[in-house]
C-alpha cells in the first residue's frame, strides 16, 4: 500500500495536466498514515502548504491539528490528510472544475490505496467534489453518506472558525464536526 502511494506521489510530482502546475512551488500530495482509518480531504493547498509541500500547515492546519487532538485524541500521524487539487490555485481562489477534474484521479487513487473507514470532507469544495452535488456544506453537514466502502462525513473547513471566530462561529451556524 505505502509503495503504491509513493509511486502515485511521484506521478503527481511530475503532473502538468492543468495550468496550476505552471504556478506551483511544489505538489502538495498528502501526509499521514497510509493505512489510516480516517482521511481528511480539503479543497487545495494555500500559500503555506505550497511552500511546505504538506497539506494543512497554515492557520487552518494548526486548528485542524488542535481539533483532532482535543476532539478525537489523535494527531496527523494517525490519519491521512489530502486535498482535491494538489497544486495551489492563484490567490487561494477555489479550484476550477477543470483543475479538479485533472487531479481527481490522484484523489480517487489515494482513497483506494488508503482505504479509510471514514472520510471527512472539509468545506464546500471538497464536499461538492466528493459527493458530486451542488448542495452547500450547510445543507449536507451533520449527516453521513456512503462512499464506496467508507462513510463520508461533510463538515466545515477549519478556516470557517478562523473567519468567524468564537461566538461568531455559533452565529453562523458553523459546527466543526464535534461529535457529542
Amino acid at each position: 500500500r505505502e509503495g503504491d502511494l509513493d509511486e502515485l506521489r511521484r506521478e503527481a510530482l511530475a503532473c502538468v495536466r492543468c495550468p496550476l502546475s505552471a504556478t506551483r512551488t511544489t505538489v502538495v500530495f498528502g501526509v499521514g498514515d497510509p493505512a489510516a482509518d480516517l482521511l481528511f480531504v480539503g479543497e487545495g493547498p494555500g500559500r503555506d502548504e505550497d511552500l511546505a509541500g504538506e497539506p494543512f500547515v497554515g492557520r487552518s492546519g494548526k486548528l485542524l491539528d488542535r481539533l483532532m487532538a482535543e476532539e478525537l485524541g489523535i494527531d496527523r500521524r494517525s490519519c491521512y490528510i489530502a486535498n482535491v487539487v494538489k497544486c495551489r490555485p492563484p490567490q487561494n481562489r477555489d479550484p476550477r472544475p477543470d483543475e479538479m477534474a485533472a487531479c481527481r484521479g490522484f484523489l480517487d487513487r489515494q482513497i483506494e490505496l488508503i482505504a479509510p473507514r471514514v472520510i471527512v470532507s472539509l468545506g464546500n469544495v471538497a464536499t461538492r467534489a466528493l459527493l458530486a452535488t451542488s448542495e452547500g456544506i450547510r445543507r449536507v453537514r451533520g449527516r453521513v453518506y456512503p462512499y464506496g466502502s467508507a462513510q463520508l462525513v461533510p463538515t466545515y473547513h477549519p478556516a470557517a472558525a478562523l473567519r468567524y471566530g468564537g461566538a461568531g462561529v455559533a452565529g453562523q451556524g458553523v459546527d466543526l464536526g464535534r461529535a457529542d
